[in-house]
């Protein structure tokens, strides 16, 4: 890990920059998310501290807040070998090889620039032509200019590599993609890694171009403006988010979040982290109406600002409003592979994998991120630990030598609270990680 002076950088084998502010607490999300930065997308494995330890860092009100925000090599490829062994010095004969990767989220993306930097053919198939860090789309919400920081081009960083396209159907017989426009993609070894949708603003899963993302984004930002009284539906950590961007952007508006259970943000929390979400909200002076559950929702005009619109519960309460989002319905993207999978599908649409991440009776075939059934929470810091993994293997399985089984850094207890794994890498929950802004 090199330095420079003004803060830590972060590497691409000889590519480096910073991803820090001149303020040195202000993480540059510009630098973050340039091209020659998007291969770094893979965390340090023993993450655990602050800035001076390649780690989370707590004290800034800015988007990378307590995000992974220094990048190595994966330890789960260095383990067994070094880039260059693996890379143009190894001898391997990759003519006959080529993976295919459907989907281009944060576990997309990193198997990606790790098989550009290996010299193994891919492609890099997604529906939008640009890559969405969806960190940072509650706040894209509620600050105009923000959306443009948050997509990256596709084709910019892996130029041919990359098809923008809606996968309809897998072949697995004939090993091949096959795209809406009629393209068929061969493959010799393929990676799932289409995410999971949810309910725009938290999620943008449209086919669509970067201009198109951004103004639907700038679009939020105006119906924002105009509100004066707005609902939050769904107390998960996006809704949670969304309610504490819109408070401490606009603290004059009124924020009423509804969620159908008592406890806020999602349920892998630990209840003291829980409780403290609550507390904060309540400090910033959002309005919680807790255990009722949205009884008109098919009928609200979501995300349009309106003069009046009332929003009713199963319990008879009435909340006045003027803008309604709904955070809610985050559910696995399955629509790519269903057809193909169906006796490996999860009940919630995840493939189950074995503990390689191949998808359960196919050994060329990885299901990474939110789409492989592992039991962790669904985070984007998985999702590269998963695309490390899958890429380890890929190579493992060229190179004919022992697979590299996946580990989760967090393990699910009794209780249901999820608690680090001895010599895990990820720092112990606590409400930063999911609040942009306390």
């Amino acid at each position: 890990m090199t330095t420079v002076s003004g803060g830590p950088t972060v590497s691409r084998l000889h590519k480096c920059g910073k991803i820090w502010g001149p303020s040195w607490g202000s993480p540059c999300l510009g630098n973050l998310l340039c091209k020659d930065i998007l291969g770094c997308l893979l965390p340090l494995q023993g993450v655990n501290g602050g800035p001076e330890r390649g780690g989370i860092v707590p004290q800034t009100t800015h988007l990378m807040e307590d995000r992974v925000v220094t990048f190595q090599l994966p330890a789960v490829l260095s383990e067994s070998s070094t880039w260059s062994e693996m890379g143009s010095q190894v001898s391997m004969d990759v003519g006959a090889v080529h993976v295919v990767i459907v989907g281009g989220g944060f576990g997309g993306i990193a198997a990606a620039s790790q098989l550009q930097v290996l010299n193994i053919p891919f492609v890099l198939v997604d529906m939008k032509d640009s890559f969405h860090h969806n960190v940072a789309a509650l706040r894209a919400s509620v600050e105009s200019g923000f959306a443009k920081k948050t997509f990256i081009s596709y084709s910019v960083t892996f130029k041919e590599n990359f098809r923008q396209g809606l996968v309809v159907e897998i072949d697995l017989k004939n090993q091949t993609v096959l795209l809406e426009d009629g393209e068929a993609l061969s493959f010799t070894y393929l990676i799932l890694a289409t995410g999971s949708t949810g309910l725009f603003p938290g999620k943008f899963n449209q086919v669509s171009s970067q201009q198109m993302a951004i103004q639907a984004y700038e679009d939020m930002v105006t119906q924002v403006q105009c509100a004066q009284s707005i609902v939050v539906i769904g107390g998960g950590s996006a809704g949670v988010e969304m309610a504490a961007e819109i408070k401490t952007e606009y603290p004059e508006k009124e924020v009423t979040l509804i969620h159908s259970r008592m406890a806020l943000a999602d349920k892998e929390l630990l209840p003291c982290v829980r409780q403290e979400v609550k507390e904060i909200l309540l400090r910033k002076g959002v309005q919680l109406l807790l255990s009722e559950r949205v009884s008109n929702l098919e009928a609200l005009p979501l995300n349009k600002h309106r003069e009046h619109i009332t929003v009713q519960t199963d319990k008879g309460t009435e909340v006045a409003a003027n803008l309604v989002i709904a955070c809610s319905g985050i559910k696995i993207n399955s629509s790519a592979y269903s057809s193909a999978f169906g006796d490996q599908l999860a009940s919630d649409g995840a493939l189950r994998v074995n503990e390689y991440l191949q998808v359960e009776g196919y050994s060329h075939i990885y299901a990474i991120g939110d789409c492989a059934d592992v039991r962790e929470p669904k985070m984007a810091y998985h999702a590269s630990l998963h695309a490390s993994v899958a890429v380890a293997n890929i190579v493992n399985s060229m190179k004919q030598r022992p697979l590299k089984a996946y580990k989760p850094v967090l393990k699910q207890q009794e209780e249901n609270t999820w608690k680090e794994t001895p010599g895990g890498g990820l720092v112990n929950y606590r409400l930063r990680l999911f609040l942009t802004r306390i």
